[in-house]
């Protein structure tokens, strides 16, 4: 099963892909910080430096995916055509 579902590009998470190396996405409600970690790393090929979640009352979850500093949150922004 796979955790990660779709990537959020709105105005406030395309300024934190640029000012905070973080990608925002709709995760599974049942996904662990860890498997949302594992499955980004291998997805992507890169290293995930910390994982923070919430879930929102419109019946989703949200994960907020800061890479580690040697790697670019908008390069993987471009691959998923997000910028």
């Amino acid at each position: 099963m796979t955790s990660l579902i779709y990537p959020i590009a709105t105005e406030k998470a395309i300024n934190m892909i640029e000012r905070d190396n973080i990608i925002t996405y709709v995760v599974s409600m049942n996904a662990t910080k860890k498997e949302i970690k594992e499955e980004f790393e291998k997805r992507f090929n890169v290293k995930v430096a910390r994982v923070s979640t919430i879930r929102e009352s419109s019946n989703r979850k949200k994960a907020y995916i800061k890479l580690s500093p040697q790697y670019k949150a908008s390069d993987i922004a471009l691959k998923l055509k997000l910028i």
